[in-house]
């Protein structure tokens, strides 16, 4: 388990372009934040730092996870420490099937290039089964290729199906409840929820209200400008609600960007 991840003054780039400009924030084991801003603000380009995508700098600042630099490991070696990252648009792979992909995911965090010990394939098919009736997917889903012909809800409910079998630290969701309808944004809480209780912590990136409503954060963090303006709780929500992010900038004295 992850017990703290600790972001300091933290900057970044992507094609020489800067979109973080000194985000502080801390995640707690145990705990569910909701990320939150308008776009462009630089909530996916934080979700892409955190997980360590080549395409983006770090310019400033540090991640510290439980107290260590990460800033030299790359996304594969974060995965193994505890981290995951749910994709906003998940990528399709032919030819791996959903059930192989995961069994590779497992082996690879258990002992990665030698040592430790290869996961307990009862046990294995035990939690993907498990997985798959929270879901209401059927055991043929998994015999089908990664995310190849899947709709858009299939593709999202194919993320959290993975976060459960993998059973990280941390997690981290990028939009994750976009495009999804009623239905299937309450099967993919309820998976998300499965996982609380036990040490397991996210961050929730979203826009809206309505994942909220089926997630209950202990923390919301409002981004503005590759920056975190202000944390609280879920009365942040209601007035971004009512006021939307002109509130923000009104509120925290956020100058109007030129465009000259």
């Amino acid at each position: 388990m992850i017990d703290t991840i600790r972001i300091e003054d933290l900057h970044a780039q992507v094609d020489g372009k800067p979109i973080l400009h000194g985000v502080d924030l801390t995640l707690r084991r145990g705990e569910i934040h909701a990320l939150m801003g308008p776009n462009g603000s630089g909530k996916s380009t934080l979700a892409n730092v955190l997980m360590g995508h080549p395409k983006y700098q770090v310019t400033g600042g540090r991640i510290l996870l439980d107290g260590e630099d990460i800033a030299d490991l790359d996304g594969a070696e974060r995965a193994r420490r505890g981290l995951f990252l749910a994709f906003q648009y998940p990528v399709e792979i032919p030819g791996l099937s959903v059930a192989k992909f995961l069994k590779r995911a497992l082996e690879v965090r258990a002992y990665g290039d030698g040592g430790g010990t290869p996961p307990n394939m009862g046990e294995f098919m035990r939690d993907l089964h498990g997985a798959l009736a929270l879901l209401e997917l059927d055991p043929s889903f998994t015999y089908r290729n990664l995310n190849e012909g899947f709709s858009g809800g299939e593709k999202k409910r194919m993320e959290i199906l993975q976060m459960l079998v993998l059973k990280p630290g941390f997690a981290v969701l990028d939009e994750t409840d976009s495009g999804l309808d009623i239905d299937a944004l309450k099967i993919v809480a309820k998976g998300v929820n499965a996982l609380r209780g036990d040490g397991f912590g996210a961050l929730i990136i979203t826009h809206y209200q309505r994942i909220l409503n089926h997630i209950r954060p202990d923390v919301v963090d409002i981004m503005y400008r590759g920056r975190i303006v202000t944390s609280g709780g879920k009365e942040l929500v209601e007035e971004l609600e009512t006021h939307g992010y002109e509130w923000v900038r009104e509120r925290w004295g956020i100058e109007e960007e030129s465009h000259v």
